[in-house]
């Protein structure tokens, strides 16, 4: 079924001043309207300043390689919170979040290595089975011939079944953990909601809290809290710190995973001749999970801030300028990747994207991603589900997340 294109907000991005554009506005990626202004810069500023947004001023990277290298110099390009952290806009200075992810070696190195366990191929190969049972449950129990919400229906479900299993969450509240995520990635802009938000975030920390207490002294635990609560990097963190790797690890397991499940019905539905290619030959699920996360890529971008003046690419880098680092557009770089803005499920080199970044920030759940998925689409394959798209998708206004907040389908009787 072809989905109907909304209009872009500014008419034709080709005619604008380079230096008018700014690849920051949440209403872009709400309208899914972003892809011609990363081209545009891509060809022309590869490299490109934005004097004014609703973050400030900043500078993008939008080609592929640039953004490589660039995360490959952490000392020069920062992740720390106390220098803005790994997104966009600035954390607020009255509630602050640290986080692994938004750390610079040694730190990040230590608490990063504490939630491995979890993601090890013996943890993987034990939770495979159970992963397959309850998505196969989840499929088979979707009605025939009704319209259904599949974010809520089938993504949402998936995501906090699997993080309740990895938080050893209760299992009966497991949907508080898709709430948290969306509270801890919305973009307000207002006061008032940002003070409701940090409210709901304070909750989710008086939750975890108590389950920390409770697991401090199990032996034998290996959850995620149990993890943290007894490794010497992670036991001694303070309340703001523990809420931040909470939340990392929930977006992580939640926002990622959830969206590029429904970002894989809708490209399926896009291309339907890819489609078909893989309901004729289901091997090539192999290829098409990382080719469905590529094209998907559920964290639109990075930041990192400059620690001194440097000169990049010819451009000038002042020491605590913001530099984006934008994924959604490297992974359309049709300079590394042939036929970028084709979704292609037998794509040679499928791999060759930026989701997961790259470096020693490289997603430490990229494994589990990638076997949550294999085993949905595994399964999508073998319970013959035939579902249409209904209606254009209704997207996270978001510039750090690529998301859906609804997707209306059909599964044919």
């Amino acid at each position: 079924m072809a989905i109907a294109r909304r209009k872009l907000p500014d008419g034709d991005v080709w005619s604008l001043p380079i230096e008018e554009i700014d690849v920051g506005r949440p209403e872009l990626f709400e309208a899914d309207a972003i892809f011609p202004y990363f081209e545009r810069l891509r060809r022309e500023a590869p490299i490109h300043y934005c004097r004014g947004s609703l973050y400030g001023p900043y500078w993008s990277l939008t080609c592929y390689q640039d953004i490589i290298e660039v995360e490959a110099d952490h000392s020069t390009f920062s992740s720390d919170a106390s220098l803005g952290g790994i997104a966009i806009y600035d954390q607020s200075k009255n509630f602050r979040l640290p986080i692994f992810i938004a750390a610079d070696p040694p730190k990040h190195t230590m608490q990063r290595a504490v939630v491995k366990p979890i993601i090890s191929h013996r943890s993987l190969d034990q939770l495979e089975p159970m992963l397959r049972e309850r998505t196969r449950k989840v499929l088979l129990g979707l009605p025939r011939g009704e319209i259904i919400d599949w974010v809520d229906r089938v993504s949402v479900e998936l995501t906090t079944q699997l993080l309740a299993t990895l938080f050893d969450f209760p299992w009966e509240e497991r949907r508080k953990l898709a709430w948290w995520s969306d509270v801890a990635t919305v973009e307000e802009g207002d006061l008032e909601k940002d003070r409701q938000r940090e409210a709901e975030l304070l909750d989710c920390l008086a939750y975890f809290t108590r389950l920390w207490h409770e697991r401090a002294s199990g032996e034998g635990r290996a959850d995620l809290i149990s993890l943290m609560a007894r490794s010497e990097a992670t036991r001694k963190l303070d309340p703001m710190e523990y809420l931040g790797n909470i939340i990392l690890l929930i977006v992580g397991g939640s926002d990622t995973i959830r969206n590029t499940i429904s970002g894989g019905i809708d490209a399926m539905c896009r291309f339907p001749d890819e489609h078909r290619k893989l309901k004729d030959d289901p091997k090539l699920v192999q290829t098409a999970v990382p080719e469905i996360i590529r094209w998907q890529t559920p964290l639109a971008h990075m930041r990192r801030t400059a620690t001194r003046d440097c000169q990049l690419y010819g451009s000038l880098i002042r020491q605590g300028e913001k530099v984006v680092l934008w994924y959604v557009s490297g992974n359309r770089d049709k300079g590394m990747i042939r036929d970028a803005d084709r979704f292609i499920v037998d794509r040679a080199h499928p791999r060759r994207h930026l989701s997961f970044g790259s470096g020693i920030h490289r997603c430490v759940g990229e494994r589990l991603g990638e076997l949550q998925l294999r085993i949905f689409w595994e399964e999508m394959l073998s319970c013959g589900l035939d579902v249409e798209v209904v209606a254009p998708p209704a997207r996270v206004r978001s510039v750090f997340v690529r998301g859906y907040k609804q997707l209306l389908v059909r599964i044919a009787n």
